[in-house]
């Protein structure tokens, strides 16, 4: 494998494009079909668990300070049940990245290319997703230093276009919904902006040149991308009110359709697909290479990069083929893609906790016996 360094900053950034990911266009709808007017409530709530979840996998990275997720599996785990476990890592990421490129797709051919073939569309942004893994960690690790301005210049627009249209009443009663119920609601967002940040292990620690300015970036960075969220969802239910919020597939693109500044800025939404784009692609590329490389470490390849054409044919023809309509794809991610992300960014460390914990005080007990 290449022997490849990013710096903590560079790291940060790829953490806040990653948990920003496809949580600004879907996950207003979802949380505010659940928490209605309290939505902003769960966002925060949910940023909060986030970061517990971020520091379990701090806690199992520095077990481990130079070995990627798959390897440290294989280590725990053993040669053959470790390389089980592993595959089905690599398969949900693969699986996770065509997923990403069926939402690209769609989402452009719903509001932007709609006499595009959806085929074109994802074959292109799989094209440039191969080409980022092939040209390495560090390339595409400065390419998000420059995107990232980018970005938070165009939120910041949104923002400030959008702030007149807000209406406080639209939040009220506030805290209605209850504890339980807010917090039951917050799972979702955990789940898709933390707990698949488990993929980050794949770069966290073995490609961070600091460990310790690293770890303040993956907690720094899971905050500043809740907070982008948490400024969305709010935005989405003062403007549009939760219930139009929760009708509509991409709030947050509908959101821009409002902005209306002396009958002289207006329509320009194309800023909220730009952002979305901008971290659609970074979260598609960060899910492929975890994917690859977790391939190769399995194989025992000296290069990933043989593996980025096949694999990248394999991600387009799922993501055509993955979802039959948008009604199975809204379903499968709140049950099926639920678990599935669960069991490799939740159950599988914690399982990989008590198998550490097992071993290190057998290891210690064998050495007081020996003595």
């Amino acid at each position: 494998m290449q022997d490849v360094k990013i710096n903590s900053y560079q790291f940060l950034v790829l953490v806040i494009l990653f948990t920003i990911g496809t949580s600004i266009l879907t996950v207003p709808s979802a949380l505010a079909t659940d928490a209605k007017q309290d939505a902003w409530i769960a966002t925060i709530i949910g940023t909060g668990i986030g970061l517990l979840v971020v520091w379990l996998f701090i806690t199992i990275a520095q077990w481990f300070p130079n070995l990627t997720y798959v390897q440290v599996i294989e280590k725990l785990f053993g040669r053959w049940i470790g390389k089980a476990f592993s595959a089905f890592f690599v398969i949900i990421s693969l699986l996770y990245a065509s997923e990403l490129l069926y939402y690209f797709g769609l989402f452009l051919n719903i509001h932007m290319m709609p006499n595009t073939p959806m085929v074109v569309l994802n074959i292109l942004m799989a094209g440039i997703v191969v080409m980022g893994v092939r040209l390495g960690l560090e390339t595409f690790a400065r390419t998000a230093e420059i995107l990232i301005v980018v970005f938070f210049v165009f939120f910041f627009i949104l923002v400030v276009c959008i702030s007149p249209e807000m209406k406080f009443e639209n939040i009220q009663p506030v805290y209605e919904m209850g504890t339980k119920k807010i917090v039951q609601s917050s799972i979702f967002y955990v789940i898709v902006s933390s707990v698949d940040a488990i993929v980050l292990l794949m770069i966290f620690p073995s490609f961070v040149n600091k460990m310790k300015q690293g770890k303040k970036a993956f907690f720094i960075g899971n905050l500043i991308g809740g907070i982008v969220i948490i400024i969305i969802t709010f935005l989405c239910v003062t403007v549009l009110g939760f219930e139009k919020t929760a009708g509509e597939i991409y709030p947050s693109y509908e959101l821009t359709k409002k902005i209306n500044i002396g009958n002289f800025i207006q329509r320009i939404e194309g800023l909220m697909a730009s952002l979305w784009v901008i971290t659609l692609f970074f979260k598609t590329t960060l899910y492929f290479y975890a994917s690859v490389l977790g391939m190769a470490q399995i194989l025992n390849l000296k290069d990933y990069r043989p593996l980025t054409l096949p694999l990248g044919m394999i991600a387009v023809v799922l993501s055509l083929v993955i979802y039959p309509n948008i009604i199975y794809q809204q379903h499968f991610d709140k049950t099926t893609g639920n678990s599935l992300t669960l069991s490799i960014g939740l159950f599988l460390p914690l399982l990989l906790i008590v198998v550490y914990t097992i071993r290190k005080r057998t290891k210690r007990n064998e050495i007081e016996i020996k003595e």
